[in-house]
């Protein structure tokens, strides 16, 4: 065999700096996904176990699409490492990274593409493949290419790197008995044997009826799920965990009767939500539902606004008109905010309640009224009776019937399917395709105190879909954009991808820093000093690439180069 020189590659310090191991949390990170280190003898005992349930052809297509979609994400890690697309120091991210994931030594020895106008062509030489070691020690020489997970990766990583389908076939394998494995790539279009290449990279059509049964088996169980009285769809939005669905089931309870029903927690978790529906859920479902932020309406006009006026009633009332709860006649007003009522609108309340009766401001004439109340606040409303700002009465009236609305810290094991129901929603109403949420960014919102609860977790899911963008993950900074600032007053940003409060009083996740801090401040070291202290390592370390020691230092390249410009103005003149 002819000897070939290889390509120069640059190196791969950039990439090592992203995997970082975190024995504490269990985590290894490489970039924001988040990585598993496995035995190749285990991940080998799978693929035997593959090709002995599904056979050898059918085996080869699971481990071609298992490698694909490992190509696929790191194609994007790529774009984010070295985003200068077009050289091949970017492209060539593969590559490193398959050498350094343990998985073979890729050696490009021809590589040759165009980002603009698809052209592409490239060859590359693989040394102690994993996968050939372990079929031959496994099955033996084998007639047929055997590095199934390897193409499968080359493919996936060159089509999502160049935005348009590049196929590899490996001409010479290990497994075989050759010298060492080569693998050839080139668009889709130019393999007269494409269709045969691809057939591996489809979809098993077995597994796709088995997809469409468990998909049809969902869809019977929801319909009959749907005629229980007792069952949480009609009043769950998304959600598995027990605080919820418990939440859920005393909704569900009293929906289908007459009580007024107390919805109890912070801000944010989905009050009217719950009462929308207990509203559909009702035999009111026809009837009008009428929704009041109590806390938005001025207090001198809240009675008008809740009960009607008459015309000439007070200065302004130039016609009688109706209020909420004659819109509300017959079916369903959502009171939020109960607790700022004024004293004169929590007696009318308490006459609605009591009688079904109320009489409009600046009126005599007593109007019946059928309307069920559904009252929420995020308050203690228990408390606001001892302070004297809400009466005893009619709390009590409203207590009825009291469930709490769980935040979302308590419910945490929703975050996932809450993510995915945001993401299809403003996928849709943004026309925008998305490859989901990073396993990094996925962790931070696992880990984050979420104040504004489901709110909060809604509008940050637009803005990631927003910032992100056509076809690729969204990252950390999209979702926190201030909160990955280190002087963000309320969190800090951990390096394993946590937002951890520091409460007062408690232990902070920042003794460590501040303990070097003191031991910095006791030195008699300076900012000045300190920044070109940490300059100058950073650089070292990187052996003086400017970009890669921004990266570390948590900087842009710009933001770096200005710094060092600024101390000396004669630096990267050239």
């Amino acid at each position: 065999m002819s000897v070939t020189t290889p390509i120069p590659v640059p190196s791969a310090d950039d990439l090592r700096h992203e995997i970082q191991f975190d024995p504490d949390t269990g985590h290894i990170w490489l970039n924001e996904a988040r990585m598993v280190l496995i035995h190749a003898q285990v991940l080998g005992q799978l693929r035997n176990e593959l090709i002995r349930l599904l056979g050898m052809e059918r085996a080869k297509g699971v481990l071609m699409r298992f490698g694909y979609n490992a190509g696929r994400l790191d194609a994007e890690l790529a774009r984010r490492v070295r985003p200068d697309l077009s050289s091949r120091d970017s492209f060539c991210v593969g590559p490193q990274l398959h050498k350094l994931e343990g998985l073979v030594k890729c050696t490009p020895v021809d590589l040759r593409f165009d980002m603009a106008s698809g052209d592409y062509y490239g060859e590359f030489h693989w040394h102690h493949s994993w996968e050939a070691e372990h079929h031959i020690h496994s099955h033996g020489i084998s007639h047929d290419a055997v590095c199934w997970t390897l193409l499968g990766y080359a493919s996936g990583y060159t089509s999502f790197y160049m935005g348009r389908p590049i196929l590899f076939k490996e001409t010479a394998c290990c497994g075989c008995g050759d010298q060492l494995c080569i693998n050839i790539g080139k668009p889709a279009h130019e393999w007269p044997d494409r269709a045969e290449l691809e057939r591996y990279l489809a979809p098993d059509e077995h597994l796709d009826e088995l997809e469409l049964l468990r998909s049809q088996f969902d869809q019977l169980k929801t319909s009959l799920d749907r005629r229980s009285h007792d069952e949480l769809l009609p009043f769950s939005t998304v959600g598995r965990s027990r605080a919820f669905k418990d939440a859920c089931n005393m909704v569900n309870r009293a929906a289908s009767s007459k009580v007024t029903i107390l919805l109890l927690g912070e801000t944010g978790v989905g009050k009217e939500v719950q009462a929308r529906n207990i509203h559909r859920a009702s035999d009111r479902a026809n009837a009008p539902f009428v929704a009041v932020n109590c806390a938005c309406i001025p207090s001198d006009l809240i009675e008008a606004e809740l009960f009607g006026v008459e015309k000439g009633a007070y200065t302004g009332a130039h016609a009688a008109r109706e209020g909420k709860f004659e819109r509300a006649n017959g079916g369903t007003i959502f009171l939020d905010e109960v607790i700022e009522l004024t004293t004169r609108a929590q007696a009318t309340l308490l006459r609605v309640l009591q009688e079904g009766e109320l009489e409009r401001v600046g009126d005599s004439m007593t109007r019946k009224v059928d309307v069920r109340v559904v009252a929420a606040t995020n308050e203690d409303l228990e408390q606001a009776v001892r302070d004297g700002r809400f009466r005893a009465d009619l709390f009590f009236r409203l207590n009825v019937f009291p469930v709490r609305i769980p935040p979302l810290r308590e419910r945490t094991e929703d975050i996932p399917l809450l993510v995915e129901h945001f993401l299809d929603k403003y996928q849709r109403e943004y026309r925008k395709h998305t490859q989901g949420v990073t396993d990094r960014a996925m962790s931070m919102l696992l880990n984050y105190s979420w104040p504004g609860n489901v709110r909060e977790l809604e509008n940050m899911i637009e803005r990631g879909v927003i910032l992100t963008d056509h076809n690729r993950a969204i990252e950390i900074e999209h979702f926190f954009p201030s909160l990955t600032e280190p002087s963000h007053p309320l969190n800090v940003l951990s390096r394993d991808g946590r937002i951890e409060t520091a409460q007062a009083g408690e232990h902070s996740p920042l003794t460590g820093r501040e303990q070097l801090a003191d031991a910095i401040l006791d030195a008699g070291i300076s900012l000045d000093d300190l920044e070109e202290l940490l300059i100058s390592k950073a650089l070292q370390r990187n052996k003086q690439v400017v970009s890669s020691a921004a990266r570390q230092l948590g900087l842009t390249r710009p933001a770096l180069a200005y710094r060092m410009k600024k101390r000396d103005p004669g630096l990267l003149d050239d």
